[in-house]
């Protein structure tokens, strides 16, 4: 446990909560604390699912700026290997992972939202990649992963602009899944991904590794890495008892172990 990030776990969910006071800016002990929690939610049997979660008031208000500012390009060159670094250990998470965004989610505090499966927003969240107002661009994989979840146009448009957006037009545009009323982010959260506790441990994590890659490649290459992860589904134990269940029962009935 970090002195700003925590992995809580309750329910066969572990919830990656940012405490940093007073807008869980991300600097770089945050960061690598962050990593931490993610590097062990990966590992945790007792982690079906992961949420990240920055309290009630607020998602992450985006980067340490008055640690970044005195930053010479020797000094970034080594810190932005830590920033993608942080988020691409949370978006390797095997595991079904939710972004419970209340309040802003802002430049690395949207990057970090963009590194889950989901985004679930309260009604009042404020979501954008505001860092072309201080003269750089998104550096903590920013300008990929929105591309990826909105398209170029929209993405340009947020960059390009630095501007904030609410929740109703990120949803519109794709950037979060979900709408709720503020006070019920966390129990959205935790419902959604109350969801896959239970599930076939392995076939989740096929599922997401096929996807994730097979979107960076070529069809051809994409249906290969499918190929691979579906085949070795079959050395499984929750591939005999979702199937066996299936033809004893029907569909929906079956008890997985996670092996």
């Amino acid at each position: 446990m970090g002195e700003f990030v925590r992995l809580e776990v309750d329910g066969g969910i572990g919830t990656i909560r940012l405490d940093r006071p007073k807008m869980n800016a991300l600097n770089l002990q945050v960061q690598h604390e962050i990593e931490e929690c993610a590097r062990e939610a990966s590992v945790r049997d007792d982690v079906a699912a992961v949420i990240v979660y920055g309290g009630e008031r607020v998602f992450a208000a985006g980067a340490d700026i008055k640690e970044m500012q005195p930053m010479a390009y020797t000094d970034m060159a080594v810190a932005v290997e830590g920033l993608h670094s942080f988020t691409t250990t949370l978006a390797r998470i095997p595991k079904p992972s939710v972004a419970a965004i209340t309040g802003f989610a802002l430049g690395g505090g949207c990057e970090l939202a963009m590194c889950c499966d989901f985004r679930i927003a309260g009604e009042s969240a404020k979501l954008g990649q505001p860092e072309i107002l201080l003269g750089i661009i998104p550096g903590a994989g920013g300008t990929q992963r929105l591309t990826r979840l909105v398209g170029p146009a929209k993405a340009k448009d947020l960059v390009f602009s630095g501007r904030f957006i609410d929740a109703a037009e990120a949803l519109a545009i794709g950037l979060v899944d979900r709408v709720v009323p503020d006070d019920q982010v966390y129990a959205a959260a935790r419902a959604w991904m109350g969801s896959f506790v239970g599930g076939p441990r392995f076939a989740l994590k096929a599922a997401k590794e096929a996807i994730d890659r097979g979107i960076e490649v070529d069809l051809d290459t994409g249906l290969a890495i499918e190929k691979s992860v579906f085949t070795g589904l079959f050395a499984t134990q929750d591939r005999t008892i979702g199937m066996t269940s299936f033809v004893e029962q029907g569909p929906g009935k079956a008890v997985f172990e996670g092996k």
